[in-house]
C-alpha cells in the first residue's frame, strides 16, 4: 500500500503563542471543540492521551493516542487513532510568531 504525503496546513491566529497553546491544551476548550470529550492527556513524551466522553451515561474513549513531543508553547506532536484497531495518525502542532513586517 502506497504511503500517503503529509498534510500540511498553516494557520495565521490574531494572538499570542502562549494563548493559542492554551486552546489545545486546556480541558476547556477541548470540550468545547470536541463535542464535550474531555482531554486527558500525561503531557510529557510517552504519556497517553484520550479523549473521553459519555455514551449512554456510560464512560467512552473517543481518541487514544500517546504524546511524542511536549515543548511548551511550541511543539505539541502525538499520535491518535479512533479505536484500537485503528492505525494510528501522527499530528504535530507547531507555534511559531509571525515575524513582523519590516517598516
Amino acid at each position: 500500500m502506497a504511503r500517503q504525503a503529509p498534510l500540511k496546513y498553516i494557520f495565521y491566529i490574531a494572538a499570542t503563542p502562549e494563548k493559542v497553546w492554551e486552546g489545545f491544551v486546556s480541558r476547556e476548550s477541548n470540550r468545547i471543540i470536541f463535542s464535550g470529550a474531555e482531554l486527558q492527556a500525561d503531557f510529557k513524551p510517552g504519556g497517553l492521551l484520550a479523549w473521553v466522553g459519555a455514551a449512554d451515561g456510560k464512560p467512552m474513549t473517543y481518541v487514544l493516542g500517546e504524546v511524542l513531543r511536549f515543548e511548551p508553547p511550541k511543539v505539541f506532536q502525538y499520535t491518535f487513532a479512533m479505536s484500537q484497531n485503528d492505525k494510528a495518525s501522527r499530528a504535530t502542532i507547531e507555534l511559531c510568531p509571525r515575524p513582523k513586517p519590516p517598516k
